[in-house]
């Protein structure tokens, strides 16, 4: 039987994508006989402490990310927001130290949040992002992104090794030297043949303003629709609310298990093209259509590549109108995906003999990130 060893899990509170795929890890730890400490901020540690309401929780600082209203403006309100965010890794990176005391941590699994490193105990870093597209920048955005990757001892990437995989060149580098393990789509759903509820159900996620700009977009267009809609906000509070506004019911948020169920009952998915949606839309063999977040290249870019493969069509959100569903019919959609890893296989880097490494192998002056991007955003005006 495996010794029980405690695992801090810290998803970064960006949208709810990030504390939504830390769900399945969670509970393969749980199953593995470990127990877990979450520790985030925002809606994403509101969501885990109602998914997991007897689990141990720490509060991080917050990384205070907002988007433009604008998409043209989208970078130029991210660069502008990285000070705040190199302050918070500063922060969140002294907080682990209290942290590790005081719940006695043995590992770490990182979901994003740069700041939680340590040569104390072994730590895992999650992403699908081992290149960042981010336009021009694209190339500095993914060294620096490599240089805080490296001082994790395991970076898990959600995704399948090989071609046949749903992040493609965002996870799959032609080469890279990271310590990097695939670990498989992670997905807190799970398909089940349900009776037909909705005709559409939309999904709504990611930070303001976006968020609610969209909304009012779609709540204008599926006002036209005569059939079953529910619309799901995105916004975590402390009890679910629902309304009806004709044909379209409203929720605030759904757990994982409700969620689940209504995507199930589904015909079709409307929904941001974030990673985290696409994973468990590809679970759950749905019919979608996305609606990329303005300016993000990410999104924009998988997108295209799942309207490339033939899975499902998208648009851009300023133009979308309730008759570009009619597109839905000439695409295919999720097809069955491969049999899942079992992820209990990677927690063995929490049980077994690790040498210390030192921290000053893993010095980077954090202001100089800040100042990479100041100058890039001189030479943007020059």
């Amino acid at each position: 039987m495996n010794t029980p060893v405690n695992i801090l899990v810290a998803p970064l509170n960006w949208g709810l994508g990030h504390a939504t795929r830390c769900i399945p890890i969670i509970h393969a730890l749980q199953d593995d006989g470990h127990r877990v400490i979450i520790a985030s901020d925002g809606i994403a540690l509101e969501l885990l402490q109602k998914e997991f309401p007897s689990l141990q929780t720490a509060k991080l600082p917050s990384y205070n990310i907002e988007y433009a209203k604008k998409g043209a403006h989208f970078k130029r309100k991210m660069l502008s927001n990285i000070p705040n965010i190199a302050k918070a890794i500063r922060k969140e990176h002294k907080a682990l130290k209290d942290i590790l005391e005081l719940h006695n941590i043995d590992g770490v699994i990182s979901d994003n949040r740069l700041g939680l490193y340590t040569s104390k105990v072994p730590t895992v870093f999650i992403t699908h992002q081992l290149q960042v597209l981010s336009g021009k920048t694209t190339g500095i955005a993914t060294f620096l992104h490599k240089r805080f990757i490296q001082r994790f001892d395991e970076c898990w990437v959600p995704d399948y090794e090989g071609s046949t995989n749903l992040s493609g060149i965002l996870g799959h580098p032609k080469q890279t030297k990271l310590p990097v393990k695939y670990i498989g789509p992670l997905s807190r759903m799970e398909k089940k043949a349900l009776p037909t509820r909705y005709d559409i159900l939309v999904i709504l996620s990611g930070p303001e303003p976006q968020r609610s700009i969209l909304e009012t977009i779609l709540l204008a267009e599926l006002k036209k629709y005569n059939g079953a809609v529910l619309l799901v906000r995105g916004v975590v509070e402390e009890e679910e609310i629902r309304k009806k506004k004709k044909n379209i019911e409203i929720v605030n948020f759904l757990t994982s298990d409700s969620l689940a169920k209504a995507i199930n009952s589904a015909d079709c998915i409307i929904s941001r093209s974030g990673y985290t949606s696409i994973m468990d839309l590809a679970a759950l063999q749905k019919k979608v259509f996305f609606i990329p977040t303005p300016g993000q290249t990410e999104q924009e870019y998988l997108a295209k590549r799942l309207k490339e493969k033939g899975i499902a069509p998208y648009s851009k959100q300023e133009s979308f109108k309730v008759k570009d569903l009619a597109k839905l019919s000439v695409y295919k959609g999720f097809e069955q995906p491969k049999e899942a890893i079992n992820l209990r296989q990677f927690f063995s880097l929490f049980k077994g003999e690790r040498k210390l490494r030192s921290n000053a192998k893993f010095a980077f002056n954090i202001d100089l990130l800040i100042m990479r991007f100041n100058n890039m955003l001189d030479n943007r005006k020059a």
